[in-house]
């Protein structure tokens, strides 16, 4: 009879592509997968570390495994596991503990736990990591595929980060920067193309710094973009989180020269006052970044832009509140993320004074979220009554017997095409007019008449 695992995945892309990853390894090894419910034999929470709630989280998943069955295996994984295996080590709920460099081995790892029913640590110190994780053996490489709806795939280029930001745990979780071969990433979206997937999403926990440990080889984000666009099959090109300082004119000259690359860019703010950026830790001022948008909106016809916001760091004013809102009002950002800061144990942050109330950090939070709202609205309007590529994801026959094609522009916006009978498939690119809306952040559209 085969064994029965499920999987939890807390976090960021990065961690759901790994959770993908190990999915695969076990799948292919005669694992049945089952949904996160009673009745698995294994329960795999894949952890996140970004903050004390996410701690808890995963806490509270790890324990809610073993009682959903409690001759069940559980495992903790990646960084809550980097970060707490001390006090992972003292919770009986959890039978092994796996960092994040062990993950490409959670299936020997299980087989070990079922020989011998010994708790185990797998945990090794991310600190001296120098090489890019192989996340499954090499005749395995199809299980390097995170799968996000029908059409659209992430594909993880690198690993780690060297910027310690005073808030941020994760080097201490995920180590110093590691990138993938250029090669090795070829080959995983020639496998993708070859499978139908005609959107590739690049992410990595600093994608950035792609390259930089690569020493005198000349081989950075741009020429790796370069290389995936020579990708037969692949029609679209998505960029995860970036770092202002990247975008210069080159780079931002060298993407716009790719037409596969999608005119949507994620640029991390965090706060647009330079007091707070210093005491981040973050390399830029306000100015600097105001400069690296212009210079995306010199070589893209009006991009969408969006960012990260953090609201309530230690010792924020409202003055300096109010710069930060005031640099996220001028630029007019298509999506704002806003965080209220989370104290996070072991940060230089969370020893800083001046920590901000919570009740003052909601309210400064709601402030941005309306000022999100109007700008995002503001943005899909822009849009509307003219041209865009729909790449159609979903295709759903509604009571009146018509049919609603969904799927997302090149900038990211949702949109819907009604049509009486369906004639196009999912993982068709259809050009179409953006008209208005249906529903807050979702657009219909026509067919594009010349």
């Amino acid at each position: 009879m085969k064994k029965k695992v499920a999987f939890h995945n807390l976090g960021c892309k990065v961690n759901a592509y790994e959770t993908e990853t190990m999915r695969q390894l076990l799948e292919n090894a005669g694992y049945e997968i089952c949904p996160f419910a009673p009745g698995a034999d294994v329960y795999i929470i894949n952890t996140c570390t970004v903050t004390d709630v996410a701690d808890k989280k995963s806490r509270q998943m790890l324990h809610k495994a073993k009682k959903m069955n409690p001759q069940a295996v559980v495992a903790a994984v990646g960084c809550y596991v980097q970060t707490g295996a001390d006090r992972l080590a003292q919770d009986d709920t959890v039978d092994l503990l796996i960092g994040n460099s062990q993950k490409g081995q959670i299936l020997d790892i299980l087989e070990q736990y079922q020989r011998d029913r010994e708790r185990r640590e797998y945990v090794e110190d991310i600190a001296k990591i120098r090489t890019y994780p192989v996340m499954c053996p090499p005749d395995r490489e199809q299980a390097q595929i995170q799968k996000t709806g029908h059409i659209r795939v992430n594909v993880k280029i690198q690993d780690g980060c060297n910027q310690f930001c005073s808030y941020c745990i994760i080097p201490y979780a995920r180590g110093r920067v590691r990138s993938r071969r250029p090669e090795d990433v070829l080959q995983e979206v020639g496998s993708l193309a070859g499978q139908g997937y005609q959107e590739v999403v690049l992410t990595g926990i600093h994608l950035s710094s792609y390259g930089v440990d690569f020493k005198n080889e000349n081989i950075r984000l741009l020429e790796l973009i370069q290389a995936v666009h020579q990708v037969e099959g692949i029609a679209r090109i998505r960029l995860g989180s970036l770092e202002p300082g990247i975008i210069t004119e080159e780079f931002a000259q060298g993407l716009a020269s790719l037409d596969k690359v999608c005119p949507h860019f994620h640029l991390s703010l965090q706060s647009g006052c330079d007091s707070v950026l210093k005491r981040m830790n973050r390399r830029y001022t306000a100015r600097e970044y105001r400069e690296k948008c212009g210079i995306l909106r010199r070589h893209f016809a009006d991009p969408a832009l969006t960012t990260d916001i953090i609201v309530g760091f230690p010792g924020e004013t409202e003055r300096e509140f109010q710069e930060s809102y005031d640099l996220v009002k001028e630029i007019g950002f298509y999506e704002t993320h806003i965080f209220q800061y989370s104290r996070r144990a072991g940060t230089k942050a969370a020893a800083m004074d001046g920590q901000v109330p919570r009740a003052l950090k909601h309210a400064r939070s709601g402030r941005m979220i309306d000022l999100h709202e109007i700008q995002s609205r503001r943005y899909e309007e822009r849009r509307c009554h003219t041209r865009a590529e729909l790449l159609i994801e979903e295709i759903r026959e509604t009571d009146a017997g018509e049919f609603l094609l969904t799927g997302h522009t090149r900038e990211y916006i949702k949109a819907v095409l009604v049509k009486k009978e369906p004639g196009i498939h999912v993982d068709e690119r259809v050009p179409v007019e953006l008209l208005d809306h249906l529903e807050p952040h979702v657009l219909a559209c026509r067919e594009w008449e010349e």
